[in-house]
This record gives C-alpha cells, sequence and structure tokens, in this order.
C-alpha cells in the first residue's frame, strides 16, 4: 500500500493540500478526491514538492477540480511553511520555487510553530486577457478595467463595491469568454494604500482570498495612479501587503496557518494526524 505523508496550510482562507517528495506522482484525480470538502480532506488546491537542488524545489499546483494551474500567492507561501516544517535542521530563511510561471523567491519573514508570515516575490507583471466586453448585460457597472498576467492570468475591474455582486454568477460568465480561462477580480480603491477586492479563481471558483490576484490588482491601481507602491490587499479571508519595487517585481507578504498533517492511503482514505 502506498501511503502519501501530506500537510495542509491556509493562508488567508484560501487552503492547499501540500505533499513534499510524494512517493508516487500525484494526478487530477488525486486533486478531484482529496480537495472535495464533502468526501475528501478539502481545499482550493493540492500541491506537489520536488528537490531540485539545495533549498531549491519544484511545484506543480492542481485545482481542486484538477486542471494545473501555473502559480499562487497563496499557494506559494504556504509552500515556505510546509518546507519549513520538512526541513529536520533549522531552516534556511529562503527557498526558491520552480513554478510552471518561473522561479519564485520565498523569504520566511518570521517563523512560529503554527502561524508564519513570507514573502514571495512574484516577479514582474505584464499584458494579460483582453477587456471583457459584456459588463453591463451581467448588471454589473465597472469603471475601469485591465488584463493581467502574472505568471497566470487575470482580469482586474473597478466597481464601486465588489460586495453588491454575486461572483457565483458574474465569475463563470466572464471566464466563459475566455478559452484558457482567468480569475476574475472585482475591485474597490477606498484609499491610496487599500485596495478592497473579491475573487472568482479559475479552477477552484469564489475563495476567500487570491495571492496573485492581490498582485494584479496592486498593480493594476498603481498604474492607474489609485495607489501607492505599497498597499494593503483586504479580501474576505484576510489582508496582504503587496509591494512594487523600483525594479518592477512585485512583493506578495501575508500569513500562513499550518492546519494539520493528512495521510492518505491508495484507496483515497484520508485520517488526520496531530496538528
Amino acid at each position: 500500500m502506498t501511503v502519501v505523508h501530506l500537510s495542509k496550510h491556509v493562508a488567508l482562507g484560501n487552503d492547499f493540500l501540500i505533499a513534499v517528495e510524494p512517493p508516487r506522482p500525484l494526478i487530477p484525480a488525486d486533486a478531484l478526491a482529496w480537495c472535495d470538502r464533502r468526501r475528501g480532506v478539502g481545499a482550493d488546491g493540492l500541491i506537489t514538492l520536488t528537490a531540485v537542488g539545495p533549498d531549491r524545489f519544484a511545484m506543480v499546483l492542481l485545482n481542486s477540480d484538477g486542471s494545473r494551474a501555473e502559480i499562487s500567492g497563496n499557494g506559494a507561501r504556504c509552500v515556505g511553511q510546509a518546507l519549513a516544517r520538512a526541513t529536520v535542521e533549522a531552516p534556511p530563511h529562503r527557498f526558491l520555487l520552480d513554478t510552471d510561471a518561473g522561479m519564485r523567491t520565498l523569504d520566511l519573514v518570521s517563523v512560529d510553530a503554527n502561524d508564519m508570515a513570507v514573502r514571495v516575490d512574484m516577479g514582474p507583471v505584464r499584458p494579460g486577457p483582453d477587456e471583457f466586453a459584456e459588463w453591463e448585460a451581467l448588471g454589473v457597472a465597472v469603471e475601469r478595467q485591465v488584463g493581467i498576467d502574472i505568471g497566470n492570468p487575470h482580469l482586474v475591474a473597478v466597481v464601486d463595491d465588489p460586495a453588491r455582486y454575486d461572483l457565483g454568477v458574474v465569475g463563470p460568465a466572464v471566464e466563459a469568454h475566455y478559452p484558457d480561462g482567468l480569475n476574475v477580480h472585482l475591485i474597490t480603491v477606498p484609499a491610496v494604500d487599500r485596495i478592497e477586492l473579491r475573487v472568482w479563481e479559475r479552477g477552484a471558483g469564489i475563495t476567500e482570498a487570491c495571492g496573485s490576484g492581490a498582485c494584479a490588482a496592486a498593480a493594476a491601481a498603481h498604474a492607474w495612479g489609485l495607489v501607492g507602491r505599497r498597499v494593503e490587499v483586504v479580501m474576505p479571508g484576510g489582508s496582504a501587503v503587496v509591494e512594487i519595487t523600483e525594479a518592477g517585481t512585485i512583493l506578495l507578504t501575508g500569513p500562513t496557518t499550518f492546519v494539520a498533517d493528512v495521510t492518505i492511503d491508495d484507496q483515497g482514505a484520508s485520517a488526520p494526524m496531530e496538528a
């Protein structure tokens, strides 16, 4: 019997199951079964980590629907905590992470038994998907919008109040117009150092937070002259800090919380271990 050891982590309500050097490749069927919140462990995504060098790991991220994602800012921060816990000796303060979106740097800002703050260098932003032309048909009053690529695709739209719209309806309706899918973000900017954001995530649906989406929103709002280089992004699951460096890269800092260790056998049975 093959046993897979996982740890579960939460970053601002965005939760992930993480396997460090699993005994077999993890596949979409695993993500579908284990991320199911009624019949499995429950998570927004399943992450596999494989060592490729000293303090350097390759990451594969499967969404809860089994699709493969290029990057997740919150998932990457959870990886930092998982790697720190998996390191027998005192962990380094920095890990390198090879993702489908390129190499990312993880810095452990603060270390605690169950709670950490992790900073991810998310790299530069690039032009992303085309603007969506049918907001009015969905009953959404959009002031301005832009497509952002930060290794994965985002559409950021400014509205008067993100909470007034049903993202369970708006999100999939917008995403359906893009063959490769995308993350949909409704934001408002109440101050030069604050953004409020709600998210529909490709492959996961409505989530409480999105790290790469927070970066995309901050980059868009900064380009529009609405915020400075350092901004707090407030999401239903909590807040993250996004910094836009002079070099143009995006730094994402926020909390991560260890939830539990889990074992999975070949029959798909799961058993939480000591948290």
